[in-house]
């Protein structure tokens, strides 16, 4: 505990924000409301006692609970990162210029399910998915075409990727390569969170011990190679999405997190060293003040397990750096246009919880893949909220509300109490393979559905206010004739490549993956002879096994 008085602390807390301001500048010399009423860069209260200084904190001290930044919005708006992709890399790219065209600041790539499960487009197990939810992606060509015209050292790209989350980065490494761009300078992030697809999303390939392997080895590489790559995106978004609580969500997704720090320090890496590259996923729900409540506790609760737990000694080890993306199981495919006002409800939750970068969905996702015009509107409810609404113009405008402080504390005490339970378990690999969390998930979502069909929990056009006659907006349709185009290229590329080369680095691949070598280099090379996806995916399938899910 400090011994500091309150008022010492905020002096000195201004002192060093006025230091920082020489590197990091406001975006305005004053910043005042519509009438001229000048706003605080933070507000504190009068007399604050000791106890409320050292749990609550101040912007950009731990332990974080109002921002890891001591002028967020201030000074820079966060990453707005519009999730898009479908049909071919061809297609997807003219959307990602469309939305940077439209202010977007960052990408986030969403992939097929081939994809993402280690299939070909050609694969028999592909068929009728190939570019349906997301862009499919075979090899470095595809990669290519996705990301051609778009600069990787000044475009931050993020992939929700996972079981196969080394091979696709090991393509934006080769992209670079190819645009000239090292590896150091490459900005962006990679979900490779396997534990939440065994819990909640389903979409692994290999049992849960190799998988470890692999995010630790990638852990380790980028580190050397790509420092500026965010190596892990932790998430709750899809835990919340299979139908947990909030408190739920905050525990389960830090539990993952504590098991991937503790995988890296097994395997010799220093938390210091890795640690500053995590990066965590939330989902943005409809109660209002309880997301907002949310990521204040789960950003206190993370700078205390990483300080206490690991020792972390590094500031940024401790710094709980998160995305936000608003609920997409809360939209209706009823009154979809209702839908725009429940994002932007869930997107000033997120801002005003201080998120770091943010997706908002469209009005169409309950129906189909958002089409132009509704994707366009998804971004500038984000823009309108970051230059119209006044919320960016002071650090945590809720901090202090006696009703948002009780219930950070009340989610904080809840997600510590999960915690426990999951470490007398052996923590949160050996819970997944007792199923643990997702019996709670499954009793959290039951629940919820429960109350939906009585009445209890209101849905507005679902569940109450219904129209008798509903009119079908119109929807974006992916191409049929994309997946056969797809499959042409691929079988071509196959012709055209140096087969012998190809299978000397599948080769090669195959002993790594039976020795300890670290495989992220072996990925590297055979992504570099345009060895695809599947065939990576196929050789650690014939060394690792596959995953069978408990009935």
């Amino acid at each position: 505990m400090s011994e500091k008085s309150f008022e010492t602390l905020y002096r000195e807390w201004q002192e060093k924000t006025e230091e920082l301001l020489q590197k990091y500048p406001e975006q305005k010399n004053r910043f005042e409301t519509l009438s001229g009423i000048g706003i605080e860069r933070v507000y504190v209260p009068d007399g604050a006692s000791r106890r409320e200084s050292e749990r609550i904190g101040l912007p950009g001290e731990y332990p974080y609970t109002r921002g890891i930044r001591p002028t967020m919005y201030r000074s820079r708006h966060w990453t707005m990162r519009q999730y898009a992709g479908f049909g071919s890399a061809e297609e997807t790219n003219r959307r990602f210029r469309y939305l940077l065209e439209q202010g977007q600041t960052g990408l986030s790539v969403a992939f097929d399910l081939p994809t993402q499960i280690g299939y070909d487009s050609d694969d028999p197990m592909s068929a009728g998915e190939v570019g349906k939810v997301g862009v499919a992606i075979d090899s470095l060509a595809d990669m290519e075409t996705l990301l051609q015209g778009i600069p990787l050292d000044r475009v931050s790209t993020s992939m929700t990727i996972n079981a196969p989350a080394a091979v696709l980065l090991a393509m934006v490494i080769a992209v670079g390569e190819k645009q000239g761009i090292p590896s150091h300078l490459l900005t962006g992030t990679i979900q490779n969170d396997i534990l939440k697809e065994y819990i909640a999303r389903g979409t692994y390939i290999f049992p849960p011990q190799p998988s470890m392997r692999l995010i630790t080895d990638i852990f380790a590489f980028c580190g050397e190679h790509v420092p500026r790559w965010n190596t892990i995106s932790i998430s709750g978004y899809h835990i919340r999405e299979a139908g947990s609580t909030a408190v739920q969500e905050v525990a389960f997704t830090l539990a993952n997190g504590i098991a991937y720090v503790e995988a890296a320090v097994k395997a010799g890496l220093e938390v210091d060293r890795f640690a500053p590259r995590l990066s965590f996923f939330f989902n943005a729900h409809n109660h209002f003040f309880e997301e907002v409540a949310k990521f204040r506790a789960a950003r206190r609760l993370w700078a205390r397990i990483m300080k206490e737990r690991f020792g972390a000694q590094d500031p940024r080890s401790m710094q709980l750096r998160f995305h936000t993306q608003t609920g997409g199981s809360t939209l209706t495919a009823q009154q979809p246009d209702n839908n725009v006002v429940r994002v932007t409800l869930q997107a000033l939750s997120a801002v005003l919880g201080g998120t770091q970068s943010l997706h908002t969905n469209a009005r169409d996702e309950a129906l189909a893949l958002p089409t132009e015009e509704s994707a366009r509107i998804a971004l500038r409810t984000q823009q309108i909220l970051a230059h119209e609404s006044g919320v960016t113009d002071t650090v945590d405008p809720l901090g202090g509300s006696w009703f948002v402080e009780s219930l950070t504390d009340a989610i904080e005490a809840e997600a510590e109490a999960y915690l426990e339970r999951i470490d007398e378990m052996g923590g949160a690999v050996a819970a997944v393979e007792q199923g643990y969390m997702q019996r709670e998930i499954q009793q959290a979502a039951l629940e919820t559905q429960r109350k939906i069909e009585s009445g209890g929990e209101v849905v507005v056009g679902l569940n109450r206010y219904r129209l008798e006659k509903e009119t079908e907006p119109e929807l974006y349709r992916v191409n049929p004739k994309l997946a056969q185009k797809q499959v042409v290229a691929l079988q071509d590329l196959r012709k055209s490549r140096d087969s012998v080369q190809v299978e000397a680095c599948l080769e090669r691949l195959k002993q790594g993956a039976a020795g300890d070598a670290n495989l992220m280099p072996l990925i590297l090379d055979a992504v570099r002879t345009y060895a695809t996806v599947g065939e990576i995916c196929h050789c650690l399938r014939e060394v690792f096994g596959e995953y069978q899910p408990m009935v």
